[in-house]
C-alpha cells in the first residue's frame, strides 16, 4: 500500500475510534440526563445561580454524594457549568431549555429515559438473537410510564392546536357529538383530553395491555368523565360492535403483531365519510434512505429492542418502528383505504399524520 493510501487510513480509523469514545461518553450522559429528568434535579437548577452540590441536594432533598457524582458527569459533558473555584455548579439557561419540564415539548430529558428502559431488556434481546423470538410487553421495566410522558410531549402539547385541525371538520363535529376510537391507546392521555374538551361525544380506548388500561380508568374516573371506555382487547381480532366516526391511532400500529389486519378492522370500523388519524414514524422503508434521518440509529435501536421485538413475541410481523412510510401506505391501501393525505408538522421531527377518510 503507498504511504498516502496508507496515510489515510489511518486518518480513517482514528476518526472511527474518536467516534467510537464519543458514542461511548454519549451514552453515558443519556443515563444521567434520565436521571436528571427523573430527580427534577434540572427543573430544580433551571432557577438557581451557581450553586454547591450541598447546596443543590438541600434544594432537591437528594442525597449529595450521588448529586456530586452526576454533577461530575455532566460537567465533563459540557451540560452543566462548573465556576472558577470548581466547587459551584449551574444548568446554562440555554441547556435548561432543552432539558426541563417548563421547555415541553422541546425536552429532551424525556426521551433520554428509553435508554435506560431499553437496556433493561438487554439480556432477553441477546437471547432473541442467538434463538429468534420477541420480549414481551410485560417484561419492560417502565415503558408504558415512558410512553405516556412521550405523549405528553409529542402529541398532547399539540393535540387541539395542530393535530387535530389538520382532519377535515373534525372539531365541528366532536363538539356536536360523535362515536371516537382510539387504537393502541395506552394511558389513554389524548383520548382523556378529548373527552373532557367535547363532553357530548362518546370515546373508546382499546389496547393489548392491561396495565395501562387500569391507569387510564383510573384517571378517568378521577376526573369524572361519564363519556368515556377503556377496555383490554387483542385488536388483531376485533369485533365490530360498533362502527366509529372518528379513529385515532397516535405511535402505535407499527408495532402490533399484525397490522395489516388491524388496518382492515379499522376500515371496517369507520363509518362511510369517516376519518382514520394516524400518526406514524416519518422514515423510509430502505435503510439507504434513511441515512441523513436526524433519529435514524435512535429509532432502529427503539424498533431492535421494542417495537419489533414485542410484535414477534406475539408470533407477529415484526415490522418494526421504521417499517416506513412506504409500507404504511400500500398496507392501508391494502385495507381498504383510498383517500390518504400525509401531513406534517414543524415541531415534530419524528413523526408524520396519515389523514384517512372512509369513501
Amino acid at each position: 500500500m503507498c504511504k498516502i493510501c496508507n496515510d489515510f487510513q489511518n486518518i480513517n480509523q482514528d476518526a472511527f475510534a474518536d467516534n467510537l469514545l464519543d458514542m461511548m461518553n454519549m451514552g453515558a450522559l443519556s443515563l444521567m440526563v434520565s436521571i436528571g429528568h427523573r430527580t427534577k434535579l434540572f427543573d430544580t437548577m433551571e432557577n438557581m445561580p451557581f450553586a454547591s452540590s450541598d447546596e443543590i441536594a438541600g434544594e432537591t432533598g437528594l442525597n449529595e454524594r450521588y448529586v456530586r457524582e452526576w454533577l461530575g458527569a455532566l460537567t465533563t459533558g459540557g451540560i452543566i457549568e462548573i465556576d472558577v473555584t470548581g466547587k459551584r455548579f449551574r444548568l446554562p439557561p440555554e441547556h435548561a431549555a432543552f432539558l426541563t419540564r417548563s421547555a415541553g415539548s422541546d425536552n429532551i430529558g424525556v426521551f433520554s429515559q428509553y435508554i435506560a428502559t431499553l437496556g433493561s431488556v438487554e439480556d432477553r434481546i441477546v437471547d432473541c438473537f442467538k434463538n429468534g423470538g420477541g420480549v414481551s410487553y410485560d417484561e419492560f421495566n417502565r415503558f408504558h410510564e415512558v410512553m405516556a410522558e412521550d405523549s405528553g410531549q409529542s402529541v398532547l402539547s399539540s393535540l387541539f392546536t395542530d393535530i387535530l385541525p389538520l382532519v377535515p371538520g373534525v372539531t365541528s363535529k366532536l363538539e356536536s357529538g360523535i362515536d371516537v376510537l382510539d387504537v393502541g391507546c395506552g394511558r389513554g392521555k389524548a383520548l382523556i383530553r378529548m373527552a373532557y374538551k367535547y363532553p357530548n361525544s362518546r370515546f373508546y380506548g382499546y389496547d393489548y395491555c392491561m396495565e395501562p388500561i387500569e391507569d387510564a380508568i383510573a384517571e378517568a374516573t378521577k376526573l369524572g368523565l361519564k363519556n368515556i371506555y377503556f377496555e383490554q382487547r387483542d385488536l388483531t381480532h376485533y369485533q365490530h360492535e360498533r362502527q366509529f366516526d372518528f379513529i385515532t391511532a397516535f405511535d402505535a400500529i407499527h408495532d402490533q403483531a399484525r397490522p395489516d389486519n388491524i388496518l382492515r378492522n379499522i376500515y371496517q370500523a369507520l363509518k362511510d365519510g369517516g376519518y382514520f388519524l394516524m400518526q406514524d414514524i416519518d422514515a423510509s422503508s430502505n435503510i439507504s434512505e434513511n441515512m441523513d434521518h436526524p433519529l435514524g440509529p435512535l429509532l432502529y435501536t427503539v424498533s431492535t429492542m421494542h417495537c419489533m421485538t414485542v410484535s414477534l413475541a406475539q408470533n407477529g410481523m415484526g415490522l418494526g418502528t421504521m417499517w416506513g412510510v412506504d409500507t404504511a401506505m400500500e398496507m392501508l391501501k391494502d385495507a381498504g383505504f383510498q383517500k390518504i393525505d400525509i401531513k406534517r408538522l414543524p415541531h415534530d421531527i419524528q413523526n408524520c399524520f396519515f389523514i384517512i377518510q372512509k369513501k
